[in-house]
């Protein structure tokens, strides 16, 4: 069986920026363990498959060696895809999830928003194993779906080593380290989730719906920009509306190819 599949660097300007999702769109969805062996032998921290359903799509996420309830870049990806090959007169896309109705809107400039509900953080006392695992004290640290651990500025974001086998006793599905940003960029983050075989992703889409409400309320402002502090680096534009997220990036087609399984 021959399948398509496109390799699409998410919140990049440009091919090699970004984070690289796989998509792989399917007429019918395929067996579960036949999509997370796709995962494992594409080895990015998300491959995404994507069924006609509706008006729509439904969408689904696999890291190497699970599925997900959530994956941002990933869907950014899938939305430029679905306006690359699919419906090239469309301007928004609305694909159905674990996490409910995503929506994907194409802008003049070619940046891809997405609309996420937000899941603000709760403060609470940091966790052994996350001061073990970073190495540093936050000087506050939130709950959300992730660990947040907050810094004193990007620098100390950026020096960071974690401990990997530390962070993977952790209860939650990954760890954010994040602080103000400097010169245009209202805060930086960095992101690590060992448990799910990501021990950092490059750019992290879904971590901003707890971290634009924290970061909205601090600095007085809805709209921020973020830059990503990992190896490859990466920038988005986030808004608070609401109850709501918008997540704005550019993507870079990278490959468009076959496999065969």
């Amino acid at each position: 069986m021959k399948l398509r599949l496109l390799k699409i660097d998410a919140f990049a300007d440009r091919p090699l920026s970004g984070n690289p999702a796989a998509l792989v769109p399917l007429e019918a969805w395929l067996p579960d363990a036949l999509m997370q062996a796709i995962a494992l032998e594409n080895n990015q921290s998300e491959t995404a498959f994507f069924v006609p359903e509706g008006e729509g799509y439904r969408l689904r996420w696999f890291t190497p060696n699970v599925e997900v309830d959530l994956c941002g870049h990933a869907t950014l990806a899938a939305g430029e895809a679905v306006f690359r090959y699919l419906r090239p007169n469309a301007r928004n896309v609305r694909f159905e999830t674990k996490s409910g109705p995503l929506t994907v809107e194409r802008r003049d400039d070619g940046r891809l928003v997405m609309n996420f509900p937000a899941t603000p953080p709760t403060p609470h006392a940091a966790p052994d194993a996350l001061v073990k695992g970073l190495g540093v004290a936050p000087i506050e640290a939130l709950g959300g779906p992730d660990h947040i651990a907050v810094f004193k500025d990007a620098a100390t974001v950026k020096a960071l080593v974690p401990d990997l086998t530390a962070l993977m006793t952790l209860d939650r599905r990954g760890v954010v380290a994040t602080a103000p940003g400097a010169n245009g960029v209202d805060y930086v983050l960095r992101f690590f989730a060992p448990k799910n075989a990501v021990p950092e992703d490059p750019v992290t889409g879904n971590a901003q719906t707890a971290l634009v409400p924290y970061w909205a309320k601090r600095l007085g402002k809805t709209t921020l920009e973020v830059r990503q502090l990992s190896a490859r680096g990466g920038a988005m534009t986030c808004s608070l509306v609401g109850d709501r997220v918008e997540i704005a990036g550019a993507c870079a087609l990278y490959l468009d190819g076959t496999i065969e399984v």
